[in-house]
């Protein structure tokens, strides 16, 4: 059966690809880098699935011209890329590392030549260990140090980035890197890691002032959605599903478009201090969305903790990481935050889509990847089908370039469009690179 051919998108949509410095940089501790709470969590025996770390991960910080060529024979027009925090600011704060700023500026250079815009993202859940020595996301004071450290990285790249990106994820990063403990720094909070929500946004509101400050536009925030599939007939369904909406989707949206806080949540009125709703409201230039798969939830057990269970969604193929492979759930995203929202919503751009399988090369050393094909395809048409329903989406970035190191499930899974063998450190594009090439980008 022969695929239909890609619809047609606006000859300046920003076709992407995404990474995270902790996933691919490796190189630990070179030229004056510090520690960060991924390397203590991923040093702690038992956190990481395979036992491994992020020491090396791809050595991208050795590789990174390697890697940019392989994003200019993708073709892509841009490259989403994180910035090490503790290797700017080794101890989270003072003056910046020049070698640290230095390893970006090449970065970014060589970029430009390629005639790839550098799209950086300034938090992709690396923090310092001495800021988390000292409360981490917890201490209010932890948000005054995120701008001060944006400050830093503008002075030097602000000329050259395209888009800026405070956060990733805010959400996954406090939920399970503070509510479950499966994500450094590893603490189980559930329900009292509401001051990270609130900490994070104050930061990502504090830096877009510092950016601001200097000029520098656009910016842009990357958030995780997950639309909500109730599963069950009862009130009590419905309002789980309400209540996980309100933490999962509407906790890092409502209060940037400026409708504050989701009045289902209880959070302590005394972390929001008075003018912190107008700092984190900052006009956005873009609202990055990152989507993965619905979640299925039905009401709690009389004694659970929770005010939701989360159940699996059936009737879905499934990836290596067992999420449902659903691209109507990222059409019905698009769609519901348009009537969520309305005019307050910036233009958008999918700034993370993709797929774990456990694929590697054959007899030939070739790496064929068809349910990536098919994922990336399916999400992809998603995507114009809200766009023509009136969505303003400005492009989308493929998570990810590169097999990389996959937080706790260390080694274990691959989502790259380039498949690395770590041993070597090799390098082999996979069908789905050539497919996103020839049907996607230069077609």
């Amino acid at each position: 059966m022969t695929t239909p051919p890609m619809p047609e998108f606006p000859a300046d949509f920003r076709w992407g690809v995404a990474t995270s410095a902790y996933q691919i940089e490796g190189a630990a501790t070179a030229d004056g880098r510090g520690p960060s709470i991924w390397d203590t969590f991923a040093h702690t025996p038992g956190r990481i699935a395979d036992g491994s770390t992020g020491d090396e991960a791809c050595d991208h910080y050795h590789r990174y011209a390697e890697d940019v060529a392989l994003l200019a024979g993708l073709g892509v027009s841009a490259y989403r890329f994180s910035i090490a925090w503790p290797r700017v600011q080794p101890a989270g704060a003072g003056p910046a590392n020049p070698a640290g700023l230095d390893f970006y500026d090449r970065l970014v250079d060589t970029l430009l030549d390629a005639a790839v815009d550098p799209v950086a993202t300034l938090f992709h859940w690396d923090l310092p260990q001495a800021l988390e020595d000292a409360g981490g996301w917890l201490h209010r004071d932890t948000a005054a140090r995120f701008a001060e450290y944006a400050d830093l990285v503008a002075a030097r790249l602000d000329d050259r980035v395209k888009l800026w990106i405070t956060l990733n994820e805010p959400f996954i990063h406090m939920s399970l890197g503070h509510g479950m403990g499966v994500h450094a720094p590893g603490r189980m909070l559930l329900f009292d890691a509401f001051p990270v929500a609130h900490h994070q946004l104050l930061g990502h509101g504090l830096a877009v002032a510092a950016l601001r400050a200097r000029g520098t536009t656009p910016v842009a925030i990357a958030n995780n959605y997950s639309p909500v599939r109730v599963s069950g007939e009862t009130e009590a369904d419905r309002a789980a599903g309400a209540a996980y909406d309100a933490l999962h989707n509407r906790l890092f949206t409502d209060p940037l478009l400026g409708l504050g806080y989701p009045e289902e949540l209880d959070l302590d009125a005394a972390l929001v201090r008075d003018g912190d709703l107008d700092v984190i409201a900052a006009p956005l230039d873009v609202l990055g969305v990152n989507y993965y798969n619905p979640t299925g939830i039905r009401a709690a057990e009389e004694d659970s903790p929770l005010p939701f269970e989360i159940v699996p969604l059936a009737g879905y193929p499934r990836t290596a990481f067992d999420w449902p492979v659903a691209p109507d759930g990222l059409r019905d995203l698009l769609l519901g935050l348009r009537d969520a929202y309305g005019e307050a919503l910036p233009p958008i751009q999918i700034t993370e889509s993709g797929c774990a399988y456990h694929d590697g090369p054959d007899g030939q050393g070739r790496v064929d990847d068809p349910e990536r094909i098919a994922y990336l395809d399916g999400h992809i048409r998603a995507v114009r089908e809200a766009m023509d329903a009136g969505v303003a989406v400005t492009g989308y970035f493929v998570w990810s370039l590169l097999d990389n190191w996959e937080w706790a499930e260390g080694f274990t899974k691959r989502f790259g469009l380039v498949h690395v063998d770590y041993p070597t450190q090799r390098r082999t594009p996979k069908s789905s690179y050539a497919w996103f090439r020839d049907r996607v980008i230069r077609r």
